[in-house]
């Protein structure tokens, strides 16, 4: 049943997308599937953005979408956000890639040093992923230790992915995997490897591996744990930076001793950053002993720099954080009562949610498996269908353009589009149903 609605759901997606269909066809004799990130690939085809403003999106076949996966939490600020592309144009005038030192450097990282009590310093990369490693590799030095200690379902980037099912392309850190807000499996893995664990990399909610937060308790434990143990915390805050102008780890209480940022910051231009502790973050000041070397050619890229100042000076101040904050825990309050009644379920924190197909508690990775994803699938495309965009793997993510009545959309859309999902008995997993 399930399988012949997905089918379905395909042909109709293809036949109203003639023009999607010609230019994947296309990249794909010159892309792997087609497409430059995998999980934008999805059946039968993805479709080719012409136009985007504020929250929608216009595809080359003219269908608009209400967009509420905002480039994977890149587009808080909305798609061609004024202030943002004001700061970019300006940076024609005065030309962009020096080889050299610029102002706006310094405008960003002390922006970002006086929103977050943890950081002392700060120094950018391009990206998020790179972000992680740099962090990675500093904690390790100044731990004098070779093992990370990560969680399953942690998604960190590119080539920092935890997962145990082992799909994706990593570099091969020397890592030991533990189960997400489970502090036992954390002490477990210190009393075996006591001398040998450097640095904890965690995200305050696990982002791709679900949207799970992590608990209070959870997150102050590892502070501790790293503490007795002479390890080093790192919060990957990549997405949770959004959940508070002092970050996720101003919401718990906790200091890391390194904070990786990126995605939105850049206000949808390539943006990463590594912060912390003086102790730590000196090993890149040259002339000290020990140092090493960080380099990257588009650190300080003259437009990301520009557009992060804006970014942080004008659109994401505490106000408006606070306001996404509170509107994204409405929804997804709202969005679990409406998924319940057809035995799936809403996680997540703050303005990031994850619809999933399972009522079963979701407080780790491990309670994700053996869901039926045809089911995300199918709940995806009838999404579309009504003009509202998500992740394919039920991934939400507000916007500062979105309003109570673009929620108001979204809600009636998942209303009616988990009405032509094929129903069945409410099992606490509905991996059985269908065929």
């Amino acid at each position: 049943m399930i399988s012949s609605a997905l089918e379905k759901a395909y042909r109709r997606y293809a036949d109203k997308r003639p023009n999607s269909a010609t230019q994947n066809a296309l990249a794909r004799a010159v892309l792997p599937s087609g497409v430059t990130r995998s999980v934008l690939d999805f059946d039968p085809f993805p479709f080719t953005v012409a136009f985007a403003s504020g929250c929608r999106l216009t595809d080359v076949d003219g269908h608009e979408y209400l967009d509420y996966l905002g480039d994977y939490s890149v587009g808080i600020a909305g798609h061609n956000n004024p202030v943002v592309r004001d700061a970019v144009a300006g940076v024609l005038d005065s030309g962009w890639s020096f080889g050299a030192v610029a102002a706006d450097e310094y405008n960003v990282a002390r922006l970002l040093c006086e929103r977050f009590a943890s950081m002392d310093l700060v120094r950018f990369t391009s990206s998020g992923t790179e972000a992680n490693l740099v962090a990675l590799s500093l904690a390790l030095k100044s731990a004098a230790r070779g093992k990370v200690l990560a969680f399953d379902g942690g998604y960190h980037g590119g080539c920092l992915s935890f997962s145990r099912d082992g799909s994706s392309l990593n570099v091969p850190f020397d890592a030991v995997v533990c189960e997400y807000n489970d502090l036992d499996s954390v002490a477990t893995a210190f009393d075996r490897w006591p001398d040998q664990i450097g640095c904890v990399l965690v995200e305050p909610m696990l982002g791709s591996g679900g949207r799970i937060q992590g608990t209070p308790a959870f997150v102050r434990g590892l502070r501790e744990l790293c503490d007795r143990h002479g390890a080093l915390l790192i919060f990957d805050e990549v997405q949770t930076s959004r959940m508070a102008y002092g970050g996720a780890q101003s919401l718990f209480g906790v200091h890391p001793d390194l904070t990786t940022l990126g995605k939105y910051i850049g206000g949808g231009l390539n943006f990463g950053a590594v912060g912390g502790s003086r102790d730590v973050m000196r090993l890149l000041v040259r002339g000290r002993e020990p140092h090493f070397d960080h380099s990257g050619t588009f650190n300080n890229n003259r437009f990301t720099m520009a557009a992060a100042a804006a970014m942080l000076s004008t659109v994401l101040t505490e106000e408006n954080l606070g306001v996404l904050f509170e509107r994204g825990e409405g929804l997804r309050k709202r969005a679990d009562d409406v998924l319940r009644a057809a035995g799936f379920q809403a996680t997540g924190w703050g303005s990031l949610l994850n619809v999933h197909p399972t009522d079963v508690p979701v407080t780790r990775a491990a309670d994700l498996a053996g869901t039926d994803r045809r089911l995300t699938q199918l709940l995806f495309h009838e999404m579309l269908d009504r003009g509202v965009y998500i992740g394919k793997s039920g991934f939400v993510t507000l916007s500062l353009p979105q309003a109570p009545e673009t929620d108001d959309i979204f809600v009636a859309a998942l209303e009616d589009s988990l009405r032509a999902i094929p129903a069945g008995p409410h099992h606490s997993n509905r991996s059985t149903w269908g065929s």
